[in-house]
């Protein structure tokens, strides 16, 4: 596909309730309403491709090539010490501030093809989720809130100022949770093909659920529940070699690119380098075994009531896991919202960054013209 059939294919867009649904709204959910056991035996996709899925927009890769690449430093970049813990990120540019969250497995270098562009106009900071990338794999509990939390005190003791959060899958999910939580610090977010679900109505409260819980036989809590989980963690210890051996990352992210033309060296360094951190398995299993199982406790539904900033949803329609349907049922629930479709999949910034990066100037513009913000000028300076 030439550059310019792509680009007049990528972009259709929709505001406020003008939404462009081509499907029923459940499909989207499926990935994320998984069982537990689908959760397992999908490991390796789910821990590979759900958020480092990239490839270029023509077919010998030289669209993504023309743009400016952020360069591969195997040390990383800068480090923030958050709660005891080494936080890694990128910061360019300067202006109005732009942050950058990763999805499930991937790191700051995802956006490898977005950051030098917006730094051209904008302050861009793209930070490393603890456990992920050059990020300190920390042995404490993941929880939704963790990441909620690390990004919210990133705004607050990094970047100082409001600003627009824009986030891939996992960390869309993220990016959503915290201008909930912060939204002195937020002026707009941007979610691509976002982690998460909606609530189910016919589900028992948490609570009941929670007391159920705490009813179970001696035989099942001293017995049962802990040869499964010795199971469980002997199965995702091998899916976790499985999935950081480099011919393995490289098939399975072509089995998923619509255009692989990205799948190459630096991704693919990107995604594996990290799992050579002695504590990469043990952050693997309780990632996999207990946040990723128990995602219903935070649902989009909850998060969007309490959402009181601008949203814009760059959604690649392609993608196997979270399709348009999702983006669509977002955008139907929350007035203040605009969609932008791509023809890419779990990951357009990457597999489509110079229709990804058109989109979300505009909008960004759009937003500055509603608010009355300036952009300051940019500067030279690169840190």
């Amino acid at each position: 596909m030439s550059v310019a059939s792509a680009s007049a294919a990528a972009l259709r867009s929709s505001s406020g309730r003008r939404c462009g649904a081509g499907s029923g709204l459940n499909g989207g959910n499926k990935f994320l309403m998984m069982q537990r056991r689908d959760l397992v035996t999908k490991g390796v996709a789910l821990s590979v491709s759900s958020s480092l899925l990239a490839s270029s927009t023509s077919s010998d890769g030289t669209a993504a090539q023309a743009l400016e690449r952020l360069p591969f430093k195997a040390d990383g970049y800068s480090f923030w010490t958050w709660r005891g813990r080494k936080i890694h990120y990128v910061e360019q540019g300067s202006g109005q501030p732009i942050v950058l969250i990763h999805g499930f497995g991937a790191s700051a270098f995802h956006w490898r093809y977005n950051i030098p562009e917006l730094a051209k106009k904008y302050k861009v900071y793209a930070v490393d989720l603890l456990g992920f990338g050059w990020s300190e794999k920390a042995l404490v509990e993941y929880d939704a809130t963790i990441w909620m939390e690390q990004v919210s005190d990133f705004l607050r003791e990094v970047v100082q100022s409001p600003s627009v959060v824009v986030g891939n899958s996992l960390g869309g999910f993220t990016t959503l949770f915290a201008a909930t939580e912060v939204p002195e610090l937020v002026r707009g977010i941007v979610l691509l093909n976002s982690a998460g679900q909606f609530g189910d109505p016919n589900a028992p409260p948490m609570a009941e659920g929670a007391a159920a819980e705490e009813e179970v036989s001696a035989v099942t809590r001293l017995i049962v529940k802990p040869l499964k989980e010795a199971f469980q963690r002997v199965v995702l210890a091998f899916l976790f070699w499985q999935a950081k051996q480099p011919a393995r990352v490289e098939k399975v992210l072509k089995s998923v690119y619509k255009d692989s033309s990205n799948v190459d060296e630096y991704l693919i360094s990107s995604i594996t380098a990290p799992t050579a951190d002695p504590n990469a398995g043990e952050v693997y299993y309780r990632l996999m075994s207990r946040f990723m199982a128990n995602q219903s406790r935070y649902t989009l539904d909850k998060l969007l009531g309490k959402l009181t900033c601008p949203l814009l949803l760059l959604w690649g329609d392609l993608d196997p896991w979270v399709g348009p349907s999702k983006a669509a049922r977002i955008h139907e629930f929350y007035a203040n919202s605009t969609v932008v479709n791509l023809q890419a999949g779990h990951c357009p910034h990457d597999e489509a960054p110079e229709q990804f990066n058109a989109a979300l100037l505009q909008w960004l513009a759009s937003l500055e013209e509603e608010t009355g913000d300036k952009p300051a000028e940019p500067s030279l300076q690169v840190v």
